[in-house]
């Protein structure tokens, strides 16, 4: 056996098991070695049956005082039964939809009980818990162990069995592609141990250092393709230069708004980058709705004026919609010079045919699309700009992709991504950097409140206030569906929980990353629409969604995301003339997090945000958070890790010196890895269940 080896050749996986693994994107004996957990977990001390904190976990043994009865209420199948613990203090158990239990729990059984202890006003109850054999729980006591993304039918025991059998078999294969000399002089665990370590720890500082490896072996190749792309260009020393139009001027004195010091200070300097002997190639760095396709339409204007094609791209179906639909209003407003056309996936055969031929005959001068504008069909007659929209999402690869369908092509970039100028310099390959950092004079600051679980009544109450003014409601929850971390709120059993607090007029809606693209787009469509009034969702809002009637964002288990992503998430709202407010719910109460997030509720400004968050997690700190959309990584994060960027960007400067092409013996296994990842890019292995996995 080999990595390659499929998974159904490991004894005990059929093609049932064999399916199920799939749905985690595990194929191959490599994909379960490299299917690393999204968070560990210690197991605590017995103690006794006593109320306790509702953020606090506890390991009472005890035994089943009375035979577990199975009931149904709505869609749920609850198991109950009485247990005690060694000094006969009772409690009750409950336990949701494992109605098979009723045939292994027994009265007189003795179980190690572990979850939340809670006092009523005359029993004690733990719901949930997990029940372990005594000798299983002591051996437990000793360790970290791994937690995975799972899916229905497979559970976390089942994942670790395999792994453990994968990683017995192909051990001795493991290879290491980056050469001794960098790994000893970085002082990073071999590959090998990293594999070991990450699915079977001794200690948490363990993880920390295996988990410091991968963020830098995600920056390093992602840092060394951007290097070889560069470096394959052919380099001009001069290219043909747009020309200032008086009309763009007047674009934006006839504009109803002003634009902010910041917005002109950006546009100035890509219109310098454009008019000069030399191609534009900057990165446009904003906050949250602080007017960054307002600059994107200026530059593609002066684009079209000197007779030249421009490309906007955008990572979803309804951002490209929503820009569609907003340059062609702005075109029949203002008299604008746009020819313009939407590509997208879902446009028709028909209509993408006519689109090819414009933009080949240059009819169309400007195209905004997708992927789609990607694909081999699109030939353009003469493409002189090139503007990528929360440009992180796409590849290098891709990127590349679209430039070179034209010659001397100019580049802009967008991010909502606030970094230090030093980190976008790396990140972003030596690009020049515009930042954006206030928000237009006519938007109204966001409300900010951080809040408990028990506040939760008052909050649906004040969204049916709204409602009833027009408004309507964005509520995130950080899993698609109930899973192995049963403190988290999941969108499928909260848009249930909630429709009892609403009138049958509130329409209420789910979204999320497991649904088909079309169902997507089209629940999309009909909040924007306002055919919804609550879109309960999890993080797949955080991009590609302009709802200016949207006021009111709560955000479940906010406490587990980081606060970049929550400042991102509260960027969905506060985009049109209302009062916005967000709601973030705190499930934990403890000081550590109720310090992070009164971060958010003290400022909107995203830069302010992002340092604070970089100097609260400290050097050793593991971030413990649902870290969405920072960069597009799957392992690394940009402000824990950023020391781990500055470390590739060094050691990358140093291989393309002494080694450009990769062929020194020891750089072999660099040279497959590069190739592999410039073909494939790394796999994003989501959890069915949670919409963005992590390390805690």
């Amino acid at each position: 056996m080999d990595y390659q080896t499929s998974i159904k050749e490991l004894k005990g996986i059929g093609e049932k098991n064999g399916a199920l693994f799939h749905k985690l994107h595990i194929d191959t004996l490599y994909d379960l070695l490299t299917f690393f957990p999204r968070a560990y977990e210690s197991y605590p001390a017995l103690t006794e049956a006593t109320g306790s904190d509702h953020d606090k976990r506890v390991a009472v043994f005890a035994t089943l005082k009375s035979e577990p009865k199975l009931t149904h209420i709505k869609k749920y199948q609850i198991l109950s039964f009485i247990a005690s613990d060694e000094k006969d203090q009772c409690f009750h158990v409950r336990i949701f939809n494992m109605p098979y239990l009723k045939k292994t729990l027994h009265a007189g059984q003795r179980y190690v009980f572990y979850g939340k202890m809670t006092q009523g006003t005359d029993h004690l109850s733990m719901d949930q818990p997990k029940l372990f054999k005594p000798e299983e729980y002591f051996r437990m006591l000793e360790g970290y162990f791994p937690i995975y993304p799972c899916t229905k039918g497979l559970s976390n025991e089942t994942i670790r069995k395999y792994i453990r059998m994968a990683y017995e078999i192909l051990e001795e294969q493991i290879r290491d592609p980056f050469p001794d000399d960098l790994i000893q002089k970085r002082g990073f665990p071999s590959y090998r141990d990293m594999v070991r370590i990450m699915h079977n720890p001794d200690s948490m500082d363990e993880v920390f250092r295996a988990k410091k490896r991968l963020a830098y072996e995600e920056f390093f190749f992602f840092l060394l393709s951007i290097r070889q792309n560069e470096s394959g260009q052919v380099k001009k020393t001069e290219v043909n230069c747009f020309q200032k139009y008086e009309e763009v001027d007047a674009f934006i004195a006839a504009l109803p708004f002003k634009l902010t010091d910041s917005q002109l200070r950006a546009w100035k300097e890509i219109e310098q980058d454009l008019c000069s002997h030399a191609i534009c190639n900057r990165l446009v760095q904003g906050d949250v709705g602080c007017g960054k396709t307002m600059i994107a339409i200026l530059a593609l204007y002066s684009c079209v004026l000197n007779g030249k094609q421009g490309a906007l791209m955008a990572p979803t179906e309804v951002l490209a919609q929503q820009h569609f639909q907003s340059i062609t209003e702005m075109t029949k407003q203002y008299g604008l010079p746009f020819r313009i056309a939407l590509l997208t996936g879902s446009v028709k055969a028909k209509d993408k045919k006519q689109i090819y031929a414009g933009l080949s005959d240059g009819t169309v001068n400007l195209v905004i699309g997708t992927h789609a504008l990607l694909e081999e069909p699109v030939v353009f007659r003469d493409l002189g700009l090139v503007v990528t929209d929360e440009q992180h999402r796409f590849g290098v690869r891709q990127r590349a992709v679209l430039h070179a369908k034209g010659q001397d092509v100019h580049t802009i970039v967008m991010s909502a991504t606030p970094i230090p100028r030093s980190l976008a310099m790396i990140l972003y390959g030596g690009m020049n950097v515009s930042t954006i950092p206030e928000l237009p004079a006519h938007r109204l600051p966001i409300k900010n409140a951080v809040v408990d679980i028990g506040y939760r009544k008052s909050a649906y109450h004040f969204m049916k206030q709204q409602i009833k003014e027009g408004r309507q409601i964005y509520i995130i929850c950080p899993m698609v569906e109930a899973g192995i971390s049963e403190d988290l709120e999941n969108v499928e059993e909260y848009a249930e929980k909630i429709r009892p607090f609403f009138d049958e007029t509130v329409r209420i809606a789910v979204l999320h990353g497991k649904m088909k693209g079309t169902d997507k787009n089209r629940i999309l469509n009909e909040f924007a629409s306002h055919e919804i009034d609550i879109l309960v969702s999890t993080t797949v809002v955080e991009v590609g969604i302009n709802v200016p009637n949207a006021t009111v964002m709560m955000i479940e288990n906010a406490e587990r995301f980081g606060l970049a992503a929550l400042h991102q998430l509260r960027g969905r709202v506060g985009r049109g003339r209302y009062q916005s407010y967000c709601i973030f719910v705190d499930s934990t109460a403890s000081e550590k997090s109720k310090k992070r997030l009164d971060i958010l509720g003290r400022t909107n400004d995203g830069f302010e945000i992002a340092n604070a968050d970089l100097r609260m997690r400290g050097p050793g700190e593991l971030s413990g958070t649902l870290q969405s959309g920072d960069a597009g990584f799957v392992y690394a994060d940009l402000y824990d890790d950023a020391d781990m960027l500055y470390l590739a960007n060094e050691d990358i400067g140093t291989l393309i010196t002494d080694d450009p092409l990769l062929e020194d013996a020891s750089h072999m296994g660099l040279r497959q890895k590069w190739m592999e990842y410039t073909e494939h890019g790394y796999k994003l292995k989501k959890s069915p269940s949670l919409e963005n996995d992590t390390f805690t």
